[in-house]
């Protein structure tokens, strides 16, 4: 990568540095938005002793894709923070769950919602929050909560990343992102949460400058670098337009 350039030239060099013992987020809610080439490079990368913070383990998808799971599989991972860390139907069987109930990696269970805003609290320099999300549930059992306007509400902190993998369909080569249309699920809460912000993206990168501010929904300052997909083989689930048909 040269000093004056965000852009990488391959994943594999864009997740070289990560060292043990990282925060990651992973954005993509189901397919969209996931950033799967950089979970592979992850994975290739090895780094070990990881906490990820995604909205599920995964798993469940049929035929599997790269996710965090399988970093799971690999040994690299101490915890994941999710939303669901369980699968959502009895048929599905995730492969987190033998190596949670073996005690091999922790896990902390957070409501959608809640994940996304203590993301978006530490993009936003606000330390802690009160939600009336998961009061009176097992979620809530000794933790801070406190009546406003007789309500109770539980106190949660902040959640920052170390680094926030995320994917993109448009970036110029400032960094200025677009997603297309669910791709903008958690990714744009997690790049401003983390400290460095890698993003994959489907188009051909543009020179800076190339997107109208007002169609920008992640500004370039939040992303630190940037791989354009490559065609199959080579990348993984490739860019398609998939234009409603008239």
């Amino acid at each position: 990568m040269s000093q004056r350039t965000k852009l990488f030239g391959g994943f594999a060099e864009a997740v070289a540095d990560i060292p043990d013992g990282s925060v990651i987020g992973f954005g993509g809610f189901a397919m969209p938005g996931t950033p799967f080439n950089l979970i592979n490079a992850l994975r290739d990368q090895g780094a070990k002793r990881l906490t990820l913070v995604a909205n599920t383990t995964g798993g469940a998808q049929q035929p599997r894709m790269p996710d965090i799971g399988m970093l799971v599989e690999n040994g690299q991972v101490a915890k994941v923070i999710c939303a669901f860390t369980a699968a959502t139907r009895p048929t599905d069987v995730l492969p987190f769950t033998k190596y949670y109930e073996s005690g091999e990696v922790d896990a902390e269970l957070v409501p959608q919602g809640t994940l996304a805003e203590r993301m978006r609290a530490a993009g936003a320099g606000i330390p802690a929050f009160y939600t009336p999300t998961a009061v009176g549930t097992e979620l809530a059992a000794g933790r801070e909560t406190r009546v406003i306007n007789g309500r109770e509400y539980l106190l949660e902190y902040a959640l920052k990343l170390d680094y926030a993998f995320i994917r993109a369909r448009t970036a110029d080569a400032f960094g200025n992102l677009r997603f297309h249309r669910s791709q903008r699920n958690f990714n744009p809460v997690m790049a401003t949460a983390a400290a460095c912000t890698i993003a994959e993206i489907d188009d051909p990168i543009l020179p800076a400058g190339s997107i109208d501010p007002d169609d920008v929904h992640t500004p370039g300052i939040y992303v630190h670098r940037l791989v354009k997909v490559p065609p199959a083989p080579e990348g993984i689930w490739p860019a398609k337009r998939q234009e409603r048909k008239r």
